[in-house]
């Protein structure tokens, strides 16, 4: 899937700072990866002001979604896939 509003995704923060973004899923979340910007997610590349952080929870990874003209969003979706590629950069 190359495009995240194709998906089944719920939003859990919306018209946020690559900050608030940031310390949002660092606070809310166990299991936090750091990736550089431009890391590659279902298909779309992150952007936003490093660290990038990426949270998993079960099987869901949660991470800060920037669209142009409205904004970044900490996004909630379903991604076994993902969460295998982030862990296997440890």
């Amino acid at each position: 899937m190359s495009c995240i509003e194709e998906m089944k995704y719920e939003v859990l923060l919306s018209q946020c700072s690559f900050k608030e973004a940031r310390e949002y899923i660092k606070k809310n979340f166990r299991e936090v990866h750091e990736v550089p910007p431009g890391y590659r997610i279902f298909n779309v590349h992150l952007i936003g002001v490093p660290p990038l952080l990426v949270g998993v929870e079960d099987e869901k990874v949660v991470f800060p979604y920037t669209k142009p003209c409205y904004g970044t969003f900490v996004l909630r979706i379903e991604g076994k896939e993902e969460i295998a590629r982030l862990r296997s950069k440890r």
